[in-house]
């Protein structure tokens, strides 16, 4: 346990790595889910299908190629995070983060999209044709009458796309982004005797983590709950 004492600062910083990039990864996923059940919902054909195919490909891609496309094909065409050098107190923000930031984003946005979709199917299509028989258009219904409802009986399988979110952040250590799986390689690579600390720690940093969205889901679930 004294390595973890010794090295603390250093967990903390893994553990902030990880929380930015499951917040910033995070909410692109939601505001690009909550686009393509637009898109995949609506009446228009091309567009449903061309939600409809982009989520098949993407959620039934493994994430590391996913990522490794992102960090190795993506440049090639043009589409680089070089310009991204940020410095927030001690933590670096480079290419690395931004390629895996947008790889973990793209890829839960299709996850995103179908537990969205769930949620749409719960809502009774009365309501929606009640919404268009006054007036309103396809943004209207789905603004002001479909989408919340949908969050709210979608919030269980939302809790579960983010925790799945919150553990795909370790693929990202794969790039040399210093999150916590990174970490916690380094530091039993270095200290070989104390491997079981060290994996206890940041198990444990991790469970705490996803108990908070647990919480939070929760709360929002009994919040918004759907008579």
């Amino acid at each position: 346990m004294q390595v973890i004492i010794d090295n603390f600062d250093v967990v903390l910083k893994a553990f902030a790595y990880t929380i930015a990039l499951f917040l910033s990864s995070g909410l692109v996923a939601l505001v690009l889910g909550t686009i393509l059940v637009a898109m995949r919902v609506g009446p228009v054909a091309v567009m449903r299908k061309a939600s409809a195919v982009y989520v098949t490909l993407v959620r039934n891609t493994p994430l590391l190629i996913v990522l490794m496309f992102m960090a190795i094909a993506a440049p090639k065409i043009g589409i680089n995070f070089r310009w991204l050098d940020v410095q927030i107190g001690e933590l670096s923000f480079t290419s690395f983060f931004g390629a895996a930031f947008i790889g973990l984003a793209l890829y839960t946005s299709t996850f995103v999209c179908e537990a969205l979709r769930s949620g749409v199917n719960a809502v009774p299509l009365g309501q929606a044709e009640a919404a268009r028989a006054i007036g309103l258009p396809f943004g209207g219904v789905m603004t002001q009458v479909v989408l919340p409802q949908a969050v709210r009986a979608s919030v269980p399988p939302l809790a579960s796309t983010m925790i799945a979110l919150l553990k795909n952040t370790s693929v990202a250590a794969v790039f040399g982004v210093a999150e916590a799986v990174s970490r916690m390689r380094a530091l039993t690579n270095n200290n070989a005797s104390d491997r079981w600390e060290i994996f206890i720690v940041f198990a444990l940093g991790y469970i705490i983590l996803v108990e908070l969205i647990s919480a939070i889901a929760i709360f929002l679930e009994r919040r918004w709950r759907v008579a």
